[in-house]
């Protein structure tokens, strides 16, 4: 693929935001399956920056037997390499190229806890990048949002549908991301624009309705008939609709043998209003990891699996953009019918 200015531009742009320091030390994370134009985008953005960086390069994970894991953010790349991960902490900045990447990766915490600070930029066709190039007024946005989160006590999701949940707040993790990360011992995503809850064990009830139109991001996937979850204590006890997308998340949840997989990952909702909902229908599988789609302003993110917060771990993820709810906290409606308030 032929590299275009934009690109370029839009990583310069972004790696200046994060405020790299002629005297920091930025490693360049990849692995065998990285994409070569992202990795090319990268290095040639920090050598234009004059900025200092070297390359770790790990071997992509065998496929395991089982389901197959995508768009996770849980990358195993690093395998638990003690070497390697004493390098990223090393450094004072992680450009995070791998597949998955290490949002929920085992190793993350302890990177993160060394002061490193990771840039993940999300394996996706580099257009989706620059045309989601992070801003100022995003970020004051996603901070407001993340201001009134940790605020509340109860979060309900209702839609015409069907869609009646309630998740209580106390003591939930919320982060938000906007698309850079400036800060020692963070973590950031590009593209960006969302915010998200990681709630407390036993915090989510009620009914998800997923309509057609809603997302499976883990299948890259637009739902083509309804899918009811009902969750109880964070877990979905039933999942039932008669097209082939209830097939085909039934049979996914259950090869991983794992209860973890059913239960409540995280809850939030979009603020991007550069997010096309539309844009999984433009690009090939292979070029996109669906996190675009992650920030649509005003869809509901509702995701399975993984939840340090609530002590579970597991491979399992699906992460569901649901469009046309109502988000209320302490009962201030935040989102009205997909649109933010």
């Amino acid at each position: 693929m032929n590299l275009e200015a934009s690109w370029l531009d839009a990583f310069l742009q972004t790696f200046d935001r994060c405020a790299i320091g002629n005297d920091e030390t930025v490693v360049v994370l990849t692995e065998q399956q990285t994409r070569t134009d992202l990795l090319q985008l990268a290095e040639l953005a920090l050598a234009q920056l004059k900025r200092r960086y070297f390359r770790l390069s790990l071997p992509t994970p065998a496929s395991l037997a089982g389901p197959l894991v995508r768009s996770t953010g849980a990358s195993l790349a690093l395998g638990k390499q003690q070497v390697a991960v004493d390098a990223l902490c090393s450094a004072d900045v992680v450009i995070d190229l791998t597949v998955e990447g290490l949002m929920h990766a085992a190793e993350t915490a302890q990177i993160l806890q060394s002061g490193t600070r990771i840039m993940n930029i999300s394996s996706e066709h580099p257009e989706v990048l620059s045309r989601m190039l992070p801003s100022v007024t995003l970020k004051d946005s996603v901070k407001a949002a993340v201001k009134r989160l940790r605020a509340a006590k109860q979060m309900t999701v209702n839609s015409s549908v069907g869609t009646q949940l309630n998740i209580d707040m106390n003591d939930a993790s919320t982060v938000g991301v906007w698309g850079w990360t400036d800060r020692p011992g963070t973590l950031a995503h590009w593209p960006g624009g969302l915010v998200v809850s990681f709630p407390a064990a036993g915090c989510v009830n009620g009914r998800l309705v997923l309509d057609a139109g809603d997302l499976n991001l883990t299948f890259k996937r637009y739902i083509e008939s309804p899918v009811t979850l009902d969750i109880v204590d964070d877990y979905v006890k039933s999942l039932e609709g008669a097209g082939a997308d209830t097939a085909l998340m039934k049979n996914y949840l259950s090869a991983f043998k794992d209860p973890a997989a059913y239960a409540t990952s995280h809850v939030g909702w979009g603020l991007n209003d550069a997010a096309r909902y539309e844009a999984m229908t433009m690009y090939d599988r292979d070029d996109t990891n669906g996190t675009e789609l992650r920030a649509v302003a005003g869809n509901f993110l509702y995701s399975t699996g993984a939840n340090e917060f609530a002590g579970r771990f597991t491979r399992g993820h699906f992460d569901l953009p649901v469009m046309n709810c109502t988000i209320a906290l302490d009962g201030e409606t935040v989102v009205e019918e997909g649109k933010p308030v």
